[in-house]
This record gives C-alpha cells, structure tokens and sequence, in this order.
C-alpha cells in the first residue's frame, strides 16, 4: 500500500498551525484578561463598578486596596471579614504577577510589582494604549471615568478589551 505521505504531512502542518491560530483569537491576544471567576467577588466588586479581572494589577496592589477598604478611591468599601478574607485570597491568587500571569504578563511589563499603583488607569501600558483619546471623550457622559472601561470595551465583563 502506498501511502501519499506529503498530502498527510502538509494537512497535519495545517490543521495544528489553525489550532494555534484559532487557540490566540479565542484567548484574545493581548488584549483577553480573564474575567472574575468567584461569584462573591463578582458580586461585592461588581455591585459599584466593573469587577476588574485580578490579573490587571500585582498582588502588592490587591492587597493594599484591599486593606483599605474604608477609603476605596473615595468610598467605603467595607465588607465583614470573612468576604474580605476570600475576596483578597481570590484577587492575590490570580493577580497578574500570580496565577494571572498569562494575561497580566504585556500589561505589567516595567511595572514594579511591590511598588505598583492601586488604578490600572496608571499603568504604564494602560496609558500608552489610551493615549491617542481625546480629553474630551473621558468627560463624555457616558463614559465619565477612566476606570468605566464597558463605555467603550463592550466585551469587558468578559474579559475582552479591545478597540
């Protein structure tokens, strides 16, 4: 029996080179952050804004916010221990520089991570992305924030934030 080795071999090349292809698109490249996972966390964070995939910031920052939550940008944050304790857990085990380093890796790239800052907005990455939009569009009002990155990302909640 005589076996067409070349055809096998090049539909083998194909098919694995697609998978890697269509494996990158679904994870969204560089732009796919794993959205929060944990229902409480999903439910305390994202019950005032969006709750932020953990691996956008180092644990050094989820652990100083959220040993402070008194003065959470400005609000009381505040829940009893026990939220906090699993919350925390959840944010440190999946920050950026933690089991989120798949995703967190490109936008933490030059960012100390003992000395990182508490908002993604100052993250030398967020800024290089954003720097192209106007002022005007931030004070929009339906955007107002830097930090209401649904106005223009509508796939946020699910992690993807692309253009």
């Amino acid at each position: 029996m005589n076996i067409p080795f070349r055809p096998l071999a090049i539909g083998l090349v194909t098919v694995a080179f697609s998978a890697l292809l269509f494996q990158r698109a679904q994870a969204g490249g560089s732009h796919y952050f794993a959205p929060v996972g944990d229902p409480v966390v999903k439910e305390e964070c994202g019950s005032c804004h969006l709750a932020f995939p953990p691996s956008m910031l180092p644990a050094s920052s989820w652990q100083r916010m959220m040993g402070d939550l008194k003065n959470h940008f400005g609000d009381d944050a505040s829940v009893d221990p026990a939220t906090a304790r699993r919350i925390t857990d959840y944010l440190l085990a999946n920050a950026g520089d933690a089991g989120g380093r798949r995703y967190g890796d490109k936008l933490l790239r030059g960012t100390s991570t003992t000395n990182a800052p508490l908002r993604i907005t100052e993250l030398r990455k967020w800024v290089r992305e954003h720097r192209e939009v106007p002022a005007w569009e931030w004070k929009h009002q339906d955007v107002r924030t830097k930090a209401n990155c649904v106005a223009c990302h509508a796939a946020a909640e699910r992690g993807y934030y692309e253009d």
